[in-house]
This record gives C-alpha cells, structure tokens and sequence, in this order.
C-alpha cells in the first residue's frame, strides 16, 4: 500500500491593478517593477504581471490537485485577462484621439503659416510687376523727353534721331494707361481684390499693348543701326554720352540702348512675373481662373509679336529695291543663282506651255489683282494732279496785268488789272498750296509705298517656282525646307498684310478725291466772292442771267476767233522763207553753183556751223551750199553733204534752209494811192491797193510831179547798206542790185551816203505833199 504524499504548494498568479494616472505609455505596461524582498515581477503570455516566490522551486505539483484545480484557475485567467485588455483599450483610444488631436492642431498651424507665407509672396510678386513697371515707365520718359531733347540739341543735328525713337510713345502710352487703370480702382496691392484688378486691366489692354510693342519690336533693329553708326564717328559719340550720363545721373547709362532696349524686355517680363504670381496663389482663389486666363494670354501675346517680327525681318528684306549696275549683277553670278534662275525659268516655260501645272491661290490672286488696279490708278492721278498743276503755274507766270492796254481811265480794264492781281497773288497761289499739301504729297507718299508690296508679290512668284519643284518631294534637304518656309512666309504675310493696304489706299484716294472737290468748291467760292465785288463796275452787269451768258458766250468765241486768226497769222510769217541779202561774192558763188548743181539744191546755212567730226565744214551764216546727198556715209539723215563752192564736206541739215528767191510781190506802201495812169511808172514801191509803179529809171529822174522818201525804218546791217527812217527823202540811183534783182535799190541819203535799202521800204509822193527835202 502506498503512502500518500504530502502535498506541494502550486504557483499562483496576482493580479495587480493598474494605476489611474494617465502618464503611462500606450500600452499601460510597467517594464520594471520594484523587486521584493523574497519574489520578482515577471509576465505571462498574456502579458499580465506574475509573482513568484522561492518555495515555489522547492514544491512541485501533483497532477490530482493541478486536474481538480484546473478549470477554476482557467475562469480566474480570463476574467483578469479581459479586464486587463478592456482597461488598455480604452486608454490606446483616449491616447490616439489626444496625439491625432495635436497633430491636426500642428498641421492646421503649419498649413496656415504656408497660407502666409504664399500670401507674403503673391503680395511680394504683385508689388514687383506694379513698382517695375511704374520703374519702367519713368525710365522711358527720361529717355523720350529729357535725353532726346537734349540731344535735338547738338551741332550738326544727329541723323535720323527721330527714327530711334520710333512707336516708343505708343509704348508708353499703353503702359500708363494700365497703371492709370490700377490707380482709377483705388485698391492696395495687398488687398484680395487688386489681384482681380490687375487681371482685368491687363486683359483689357492686350490688344493695344500687342499693337504696340509689335511695331517697336520690329522697328529695334533700325535703333541699332543707327546708333552703330553714330559709334562710327568718335567725337560725336562722346558728347552723346555727356549728354546721356548729364541727362540721367541717377541711372548711370551710357548709351541710348540701355532705355531703348527696356521694352524688348519688359514684354518678355510679363510672362515670368504673371506665372510667378500665378503660382503662389491658391487655386481657391477667387481670380485664379482670370489669374491663369491673364498669363496665358501674356504668352500668346509674345509668341504673335516674335511672328510678326519674323514676318517683317523677311518683308524688310524682300522689298527693297536695289538699283545694281551690269558689273554687280555680274559680280553675283555664281553656280547657285544661275541653277536657281535656270530652275524658275524652265518652270516658268513648263507653266506657260501647259506642261507642268500652276499651283492656284484664288484668294490671294483676287488681292493681287485689286492691288494692280490700285497702282495704275495711283499712278495716273499722280500723273493728272502733277500735269494740272504745271499748266497752273504756266497760267500763273503769265502776268497779264502787267501789260500796257492803253486803255487807261475805261472801268473794265481797271476790273479787269484788279480781278487778275487778285488771282494771281492770292487765291491762285494759295489753292496751288493746298493741291500740293493737301493731294500731291500723299499720293507722292502712296506711289513710295506702292514699291514693297509690289517687289514682295513678285518675289512669291520667284519663291512659288522655288515652292513647286520641291513640294512633291517626301523629304526635304535643310535648304529646301528653308525655300518652303521663305515661300510660305512671304504668302502668309501677303494674304494678312496686303487686304489691309488695299483698303487704306482706297480709302486714302477716294478722300484724296473728296478733297480735290472741297479745294475747287473753296476756289470757286473765292472766285465768286471776288468777282462779285466787281460785279457792280462792269458794264454789262444789269444784265439779266440769260442775256448775260449770251453775251459772255458771243465775246468768247469771237474773241477765240480773233486768237486763232492772230496764231494763224503768226505762224504764216514764222514759216516764210528765210531771205538774206546777198553780198557780191556771195551772188558769184550763186551763180556758180546754180549752173553746177541747178537752183534747186540750193540751200542757205541758217546758223553757224562748226565742224566736229572729221569732213564736217565750218560755215558761217548765210553762206550758200548745194546740197549733194541727203545723208551721210553711214545713212545718217542728219548730217547732209554739201558744196560750198569749191569745198565739200558735211553739215547738220538743222543748219540748212532752203534757198528762195523771192518772187512775191513787197507790201503795200501804207503813205499814198497814185492815180491808175501812173502805176507802170515805178516797179519799186506800193499802192495800199497792192498795184506796182513801174517806171524807167529815166521817167523816174525827170518826172517833176513826184518824190522818193523811205516809208519805213531801215537800218544797215552792212557796209553796203545805208539806214534810213521813215519820211526821209531819198534819191534813187538804180532800181536793182547788180545782179538785176529789184528787190534791192541803190539810193543816196542825207549827207551823201550811198547803199542799198529794201524797195518795198520806198514809196513815191507827189510833190508838196510829203516831207520837204533838198532831192
């Protein structure tokens, strides 16, 4: 039989309760805990805190008291272990809400100081734009007002000073008034709604801020050039620099490119401030959609401002005309121009012939065509208006009321001296100041504009030859691609550009033509006003409208009349044969060459002429020649060969006149009629009827019923020519010249001087009617 054992003391496990402070970690456990005097602190797998004492590694459990033991110790580990979890869990939560808590507040506080400090710098980025541009503005008016006028005021002027400053006022004027339109709200930069305002100013002034800064940005280079070429000249150079450092101390510039650069700049600026403005603002900003709406706006604004400066460096450059002499047109041949040329040139029979097709633009061939009709028709007003006024100025350089009309004391040449006075010193002149202001200049103006659309459509035709042997191709060399890009170029620019020009040249002439009628309605009006002052002085003024326009037309015409007879008349006399007297020697040279050549080759030389080529003949006038052939070896019909008696040679046939020997009967004596009996007396002088008196030189000397006197002036123009004056008795020694002629009679003056005169200048009186005389 077995003796039983004593039993052993069993493990136990304490549960201790967890303290109430809130001091503790998450978890609520206790790493270490004070150590007893006989036990430790340990944990179990559930993490609950255990005492162990010393007897309990002495004394060990039986398996009986461990079963019956067991179930209750199972129910004691899970309730302690459920409260304990219960009791940890609520203070994780507690723990949790705490820390999320101050995370939140920590978060709220650094969201808010980044809310500030994005504030700070959008504020930071609107001052900017607002001050550089106030900045940018004062910089351009010192420029444009204090160092252009000053240097306006240099000896010798600077050259095209005024073509540096070109469009810059357009600049300024756009940049004041987007800071007038920021000042008129009267909002702070610091304010929400300043930024709304700054959007919409700008937005509203694109248009105008892209109108302007286009014009200048392509006009910049032309301020370089010209700057250029004031560096040229060293001296010049300094004393703009005083002058620019003296204008702006406080700037510190040395040359006018530092302010005309600033809006090449400053356009470019825009972008770059607007995104960085853009970018510290919150997108629940209330402007942030205009914000962003501005700033794409300021993008697309530089990007057509560089095309249209793209546009114009390939117009500028297309347009001009050069006028090339044969040596540089030779001095740019090379192989390149004469493929390129070659290549146009076959394309151009290829197009014309119907073998290669022609790319059409009906668009842009419609442009071209109202374009030639504007030029011819540009061109021939031009030409009218010019033609108008040089008849104009002929009419105002005949001065007629200078002229002497004996007709002094009568009211209507005295109306008449005052109308033209008037005309011609007042209202004439100033209408002919006005045409030439007011229509000659402009369209002067127009003609000179007409030269660069004209070269740049025929460049397109040059460049669309280039275009079309190329445009096939699936790809393309570097410098094929830059003759599509020129090509297409040149007709984007034409077909934007030139609907413009056509519209403002119209315009320009149909006001040009208004015009033209205001200064005639203006002339006609001083002409009335004028006339009508005068009107009251003129004898046929009480008379009625119609009667006066009868009578106004009958004085015309017959005047008229009178006019044509008069031109008639004078150009009858301008047409008549030229006679010259013929000396003795000259008569014998007559004679000889008549016999030789026959009197109908004889020609008289007209004016002097001097040799000056080898065979030309020097003449002298009135010399006689005969002429042997109408032209010269060559077939040159101006030169003429002649004899001149001995000597031949050429002579200009300007030089030459027919030689006539005059068979018409002189004019009528203006002194007397002799009676009919007596007309076959004289064969010298004239009845006013036109009969001649012919009469021996026998009859003539013994008849004592008539005298001889000179019925008009005469004076010798040789030694054997006498002058007399009219009324002067003359005695008449023979009726002819030595050669027979009657035209010509030896007569004896006062004082014995003997020579020959004209016989029409003789008449026959009878005696005691005329002047007494000793003959």
């Amino acid at each position: 039989m077995e003796v039983p054992r004593r039993p052993q003391p069993s493990s136990f496990t304490l549960a201790f309760p967890k303290p109430a402070s809130t001091a503790l970690s998450p978890l609520g456990a206790v790493e270490k805990l004070q150590e007893k005097k006989d036990g430790i602190v340990e944990k179990d797998q559930f993490g609950e805190e255990t005492f162990s004492t010393e007897e309990e590694s002495d004394v060990s459990v039986t398996s009986e008291l461990v079963d019956t033991n067991a179930s209750t110790m199972e129910r004691n580990l899970r309730v302690s272990s459920q409260d304990s979890f219960s009791e940890e869990n609520s203070i994780s939560e507690e723990m949790l809400a705490e820390e999320a808590k101050e995370a939140k507040k920590r978060s709220e506080e650094e969201e808010a100081a980044a809310k500030e400090r994005a504030a700070q710098r959008q504020m930071l980025a609107i001052e900017e734009l607002v001050q550089s541009e106030r900045n940018y503005l004062r910089l351009l008016q010192v420029s444009t007002v204090t160092i252009r006028s000053n240097l306006e005021k240099l000896q010798p002027p600077l050259a095209n000073l005024d073509s540096m400053f070109l469009y810059i006022a357009d600049v300024m004027d756009v940049s004041s008034q987007l800071l007038s339109l920021l000042d008129q709200k009267q909002v702070q930069p610091g304010e929400p709604l300043f930024l709304e305002t700054l959007c919409n100013s700008f937005l509203s002034l694109s248009s105008d801020i892209e109108a302007a800064y286009k014009e200048y940005l392509a006009n910049y280079n032309n301020v370089t050039v010209v700057e250029n070429s004031y560096k040229q000249k060293e001296a010049l150079w300094n004393e703009i620099v005083k002058v620019i450092k003296s204008s702006a101390p406080e700037v510190n510039a040395t040359s006018l490119s530092f302010f005309l650069v600033m809006p090449v700049q400053r356009i470019a600026r825009y972008p770059l401030l607007l995104q960085t403005i853009q970018k510290h603002t919150d997108r629940s900003h209330p402007a942030y959609a205009l914000l962003e709406e501005t700033a794409h706006t300021s993008i697309a604004l530089n990007c057509r401002i560089n095309e249209y400066k793209r546009f114009r460096e390939v117009a500028d450059k297309y347009k001009k005309t050069e006028f090339l002499t044969i040596k540089d047109k030779f001095n740019r041949l090379n192989t390149h121009s004469i493929v390129k040329k070659t290549t146009r040139i076959s394309q151009y029979i290829k197009h014309e012939t119907g073998m290669a097709p022609k790319l059409v633009d009906e668009e842009f061939d419609a442009l071209q065509g109202f374009f030639d009709v504007l030029d011819h028709g540009i061109l021939e007003l031009l030409e009218n208006i010019e033609t108008y006024l040089h008849h104009l100025q002929a009419f105002l350089a005949c001065k007629t009321e200078e002229f002497d009309l004996d007709m002094d004391g009568e009211k209507a040449p005295i109306c008449y001296k005052e109308i033209t006075t008037a005309l011609r010193q007042w209202i004439l002149p100033t209408f002919e100041k006005r045409m030439r202001t007011l229509i000659h200049k402009p369209l002067c103006a127009l003609r000179d504009l007409l030269v660069g659309p004209r070269n740049l459509i025929r460049k397109r035709l040059d460049k669309l030859l280039d275009y079309e042997v190329i445009c096939d191709k699936s790809s393309l060399s570097y410098e094929e691609q830059a003759v599509a890009n020129t090509y297409r170029t040149i007709n984007t620019l034409l077909l934007n550009e030139l609907p413009q020009f056509n519209g403002l040249a119209l315009q320009m002439i149909w006001s040009m033509l208004g015009t033209f009628s205001c200064l005639h309605k203006d002339l006609t009006s001083d002409m009335e006003q004028l006339f009508q002052s005068f009107a009251q002085q003129l004898p046929h003024s009480s008379l009625d409208p119609s009667a006066f326009w009868g009578w106004a037309e009958s004085a015309v015409l017959e005047g008229a009349r009178r006019l044509q007879t008069l031109c008639q008349s004078v150009e009858d006399t301008l047409k008549a044969p030229f006679v010259q007297p013929l000396s003795p020697s000259s008569q014998r040279r007559l004679k000889q060459l008549t016999d030789k050549h026959g009197s109908g080759r004889i020609y008289q030389v007209i004016g002097t002429a001097v040799a000056s080529r080898d065979l030309d003949l020097n003449l002298a006038k009135g010399e006689l020649v005969a002429i042997i052939t109408e032209e010269d070896s060559r077939g040159d019909k101006r030169r003429w060969l002649v004899d001149a008696g001995g000597r031949r040679g050429y002579v200009p046939s300007s030089k030459l006149l027919r030689y006539h020997q005059a068979t018409e009967e002189p004019p009528p004596s203006p002194h007397v009629t002799l009676p009919e009996d007596l007309t076959a007396m004289r064969r010298h002088s004239y009845t006013p009827e036109g009969r001649p008196l012919r009469v021996t030189s026998q009859l003539f000397f013994q008849h004592p019923l008539f005298q001889v006197f000179a019925a008009y002036d005469f004076k010798a123009r040789g030694n054997h020519e006498v002058s007399v004056r009219s009324g002067e008795p003359v005695r008449v020694l023979e009726p002819h010249d030595k050669r027979g002629n009657p035209e010509w009679s030896l007569v004896e003056a006062r004082g014995g001087q003997r020579g020959y005169v004209p016989s029409n200048y003789l008449t026959i009186m009878p005696m005691g009617t005329g002047p007494p005389g000793k003959y």
